[in-house]
């Protein structure tokens, strides 16, 4: 993110400049550090377009869907629509351009494509394993493969 700050002739001098410079280089570590502690606090973080209750965008809903069939009710959330210094922080963070974003152990994963993806391939299944949750889906298959095993 460029910033472009023009400054009145009076305020030009290498001390206001290396002030400015400073202060804009703590607020970006300010979000930096905010970011890390956030995807860190949580096993499961959803960077996204409103809230899971009420998602703003096609994609956040859809990366909101994809947990809930995996059983998935419990992870946070944060809303970028309401933090602008969030909306592009979380980007640069994590140097993908789009939102949602899923953080799973602190661990960026990945947008609303590679969550799908992850989804229709079974590796989403095997990702929530590592944190202790069991995927509804799973549970549903081992029930169905039982009752068909009982009919033979």
């Amino acid at each position: 993110m460029n910033v472009i700050l023009r400054l009145p002739r009076s305020l030009k001098s290498p001390q206001v400049t290396r002030i400015l410079s400073q202060s804009y280089c703590a607020a970006a570590q300010s979000i930096k550090e905010r970011i890390d502690k956030m995807v860190k606090k949580d096993d499961l973080v959803v960077f996204m377009k409103g809230v899971p209750e009420q998602p703003m965008c096609g994609f956040s809903n859809a990366v909101v869907q994809i947990l809930r069939m995996h059983g998935v009710d419990r992870f946070a959330s944060y809303n970028v629509l309401e933090d602008e210094e969030l909306r592009q922080g979380i980007k640069e963070y994590s140097n993908w351009p789009t939102i949602p974003q899923l953080y799973i152990k602190g661990e960026f994963v990945g947008g609303c494509d590679i969550m799908i993806q992850m989804h229709q391939e079974g590796e989403l299944i095997e990702e929530l394993q590592k944190i202790g949750i069991k995927s509804a889906l799973l549970e549903k298959a081992v029930e169905e493969q039982s009752e068909h095993e009982k009919k033979d």
